[in-house]
């Protein structure tokens, strides 16, 4: 018999948040996608991630990224360019995670840390190499580590929008 599911009350607090692959393909042979350190003081700090954040109340994803990326990282990015490449569905102690990822390769503007973060490009071969869990190199939240394979495809792939 299939078990019953746990009566909602003892499930888990939903997060919707939305997060996006920066590519940066200005060096063909070498592509780099935009990781962002979460800084001290914050939940998870020191690991790295996509950027991104939560989806408000009356948002879609993609206008919630929208506002992320500018509010964050000072760029803007065309919501009409993104294309959704995978998602993240994980659970952590206090709530579970559902984080749809896009990829975009095209912004308007320089980036900059505007919320504290450290921000680091990643090539392929870092990406794959040093990328992980917490003994990696470049540690990242448990959500994000299964994303990776998703990223590199996308990164050595055309542009997120052929």
């Amino acid at each position: 018999t299939v078990p019953s599911p746990p009566p909602a009350s003892q499930l888990p607090k939903l997060v919707l948040v939305v997060a996006v692959a920066l590519i940066d393909r200005s060096e063909l042979q070498n592509p780099k996608c935009l990781l962002v350190q979460r800084p001290a003081g914050k939940p998870m700090a020191g690991l790295w991630e996509f950027p991104g954040g939560k989806v408000e109340s009356g948002e879609t994803p993609e206008l919630a990224l929208a506002r992320e990326i500018k509010e964050e990282l000072g760029v803007k990015v065309n919501v009409e360019r993104m294309q959704p490449i995978t998602f993240a569905s994980h659970t952590y102690e206090s709530f579970h995670l559902l984080m749809p990822l896009f990829a975009a390769d095209e912004w308007e503007g320089e980036l900059k840390p505007l919320e504290g973060q450290t921000l680091q490009w990643v090539g392929v071969d870092c990406m794959r190499r040093k990328a992980g869990g917490a003994e990696a190199e470049i540690p990242m939240p448990a959500a994000d580590i299964p994303l990776i394979d998703t990223v590199v495809t996308a990164m050595i792939g055309e542009s997120a929008n052929d």
